[in-house]
């Protein structure tokens, strides 16, 4: 495809799949997330995604369905977006944060319910990237990130630096190795008084809180400030009023999730092997005062992901086991764990499954999709799935004239039982097909409208390409010795269940295995670059934000804990897997064209590691290109670059796959 692809047909495509699911210019809410119940558990109110131009990130605004009508309406018009509201514990008030000041510099608002009116409130010293009310609702806690701190990996891995200085085009950027002004701290605003102070926590950098009764904070925290100190976490209690602290818990592994009841006499959190910052999928843990030991709670086989705890004293528990997506309820003095819904057909929209609580039964909301279903909001009420709201614009009819969805599990070559799904076009086989490799590598392919980044693969379906989604050995919802196996052996044994996976479609005579393509993004990039550098059975492959050196992606990305967590090694063993298993180091054995794609603003898998695998391909004279898109990070996510990378990846693989049919 040539430099500019705005002219040509594929960019059309793509840009009229994306007009047909977003709705620019209509007004009309294509996507939600972030759900928050009424105290009456009467309304709901939400984060929804407003398209009004395919340019830049799409904007969100704040909006409430009611539950029993259905109606939706809108609550905020921005300018730019508004996100993450809250009932406050009388009903009377939304707290959210909104950017409507400076672009992406989100800062506190409260909303009156009945009127209407929005105020901004507090001061804080940064950007404010979550807040939680007080038991008592007079309080709000603000999760506050300093001007130069990063975004997570699976928000775009970007620094956010607010330099309101002319500062000479000349001038150069300094490093110290001090991360002082990237630092996270918990703020307080007093309602009463409307005055907010910092929270200061003896030298602890603040990932996540929530309160833990009215006079104490809960914390996921680390004495560093980096992406990468957050592997290394613990969980502390700070006083709210004079910021001591008090460590509470220190981990094997990962924890997120904290959660506390109104009074704090219960402390859940969730612990298990992670990969990226927020998201942390696992066991369930729970502390009762006075405390003692940590219970570790038996889920019946469900990887958590979500704890809310209800007025009545149970803790509402979302998460995943195997490919369903299970909301379960808790009762802490009984120790009882009763499964409330799962599905397979559906999951809640996101990285991994929430959903938010009504009051005092098991009933519950959330934003639902599929590979089949368009977001929608959703009710739970015994155990049953009723949809309140729905947001298709033609996805559904679209997706069931167009593919078939089918759950497949298959034997690794050591024996080991792994899943994934297949999405294939109607008539019988063998398909094209193409293997998604997920990011992580502890992440998890599961029902997902394919609207939101993956509109690609829905114009791969028109053509007649299968899709293939695996779920290796390192995912999440097999329970944490599934996911611990990737653990020293990236590119090992993860890989070759791929490849039996693919083995297995052949076999069925689902797939052509003289037109196999391979693509991911992250983990997946890796995977990608890894496969094609040890097999010669693709015939395309597009790897999106790579890792393919893992000494420099240890030197370069801003978390070098991760790749030490996942290699179980050190770059000064020139005999271990940062060497062994780096493509960069097999480019000399890859046959496959590839397409390595990347974002220029990419803290977590840097450019230079596309770049690196791209040139290496083409000393040893690969077919090789390499597109990077200078105002994005980890992952392409905002318009018109989604058109582009859609278009370019669509054109790759009809290039070098199609080509064999002849």
């Amino acid at each position: 495809m040539e430099k500019d692809a705005s002219h040509t047909a594929l960019f059309a495509e793509a840009e009229a799949v994306h007009r047909a699911l977003r709705q620019p210019g209509t007004n009309k809410i294509s996507d939600a997330a972030e759900l928050s119940v009424s105290p009456d558990g009467q309304f709901a109110v939400f984060t929804a995604t407003v398209v009004s131009e395919l340019r830049g990130t799409p904007s969100t605004r704040i909006a409430a369905v009611d539950l029993t009508a259905g109606n939706v309406r809108e609550l905020t018009s921005g300018p730019h977006s508004d996100k993450m509201p809250k009932f406050s514990p009388d009903g009377r008030q939304v707290a959210l944060l909104s950017d409507r000041k400076t672009a992406g510099r989100f800062q506190p608002y409260l909303m009156d319910w009945a009127g209407g009116t929005i105020r901004p409130v507090g001061s804080v010293q940064g950007w404010v990237e979550y807040l939680h009310w007080s038991p008592d609702g007079y309080q709000l806690l603000f999760g506050v990130a300093g001007d130069e701190a990063d975004l997570p990996g699976s928000s775009g891995a970007k620094t956010c630096r607010w330099d309101n200085d002319e500062r000479p085009s000349w001038r150069p950027l300094v490093d110290y190795g001090s991360h002082r002004d990237a630092r996270r701290q918990a703020w307080i605003y007093d309602l009463k008084t409307d005055t907010t102070r910092e929270l200061s926590a003896d030298g602890y950098n603040i990932w996540e809180a929530v309160w833990h009764g009215g006079d104490s904070i809960l914390a996921i925290a680390s004495s560093g400030a980096t992406e990468g100190d957050w592997y290394r976490s613990d969980l502390v209690l700070i006083d709210a009023q004079n910021g001591a602290t008090k460590e509470f818990y220190r981990p094997q592994g990962q924890i997120g999730v904290p959660a506390a009841t109104a009074c704090g006499g219960r402390i859940a959190f969730v612990e298990g092997l992670s990969s990226d910052r927020g998201v942390v999928v696992g066991d369930l843990r729970l502390i009762h005062r006075p405390w003692g030991d940590i219970e570790s709670v038996d889920t019946l086989g469900v990887d958590v992901s979500h704890l809310e705890w209800r007025p009545n004293g149970q803790l509402m528990v979302t998460g995943h086991r195997g490919l369903r997506t299970v909301v379960s309820s808790y009762d802490p003095v009984a120790r009882t764990f009763k499964e409330v819904w799962s599905s397979q057909v559906r999951a809640s929209v996101g990285i991994c499954a929430t959903s938010s609580a009504l009051p005092s039964t098991d009933d519950c909301v959330l934003v639902g999709e599929g590979f089949l279903d368009a977001p929608e909001i959703a009710l739970i009420h015994e155990g049953r799935y009723r949809t309140i709201a729905s947001f298709d614009h033609g996805y559904g009819e679209m997706m069931a004239t167009t593919a078939l969805v089918e759950a497949l599990s298959w034997k690794a070559s050591d024996g080991l039982d792994i899943e994934g799904w297949l999405l294939r076009p109607r008539g019988t086989g063998p398909f094209p097909l193409i293997m998604y490799v997920h990011g992580g590598p502890v992440g998890q392919w599961r029902p997902t409208w394919l609207g939101r980044r993956h509109a690609p693969a829905l114009m791969f379906l028109r053509r007649g390409y299968a899709i293939f989604f695996p779920n290796p050995r390192g995912s999440f919802g097999w329970g944490q010795a599934f996911a611990r196996k990737v653990l020293g052996d990236l590119g090992g044994a993860d890989a070759e269940d791929c490849l039996s996976g693919i083995d297995d479609l052949i076999a069925k005579g689902i797939a052509d295995p003289e037109r196999l393509g391979v693509s991911g993004g992250s983990y997946g990039g890796f995977m990608t670059c890894w496969l094609v550098s040890q097999s010669t059975r693709f015939a395309a492959a597009v790897a999106v934000s790579p890792a393919t050196n893992h000494v420099t992606s240890h030197l370069l990305s801003n978390i070098p804990q991760f790749v030490a967590l996942f290699l179980a090694d050190c770059y000064r063993n020139r005999d271990g897997p940062y060497y062994t298993r780096s493509p960069v180091l097999y480019a000399h054995q890859v046959k496959t064209p590839t397409l390595s794609i990347c974002g220029g603003l990419d803290r977590c898998t840097p450019p230079q590691e596309a770049a690196q695998f791209h040139r290496a391909l083409v000393e040893n004279d690969a077919i090789s290109a390499l597109v990077t898109y200078p105002e994005e990070g980890h992952g392409i996510r905002a318009f018109p670059a989604l058109i582009d990378y859609a278009a370019r990846v669509v054109d790759w693989f009809e290039r070098h796959m199609m080509r064999l049919r002849t």
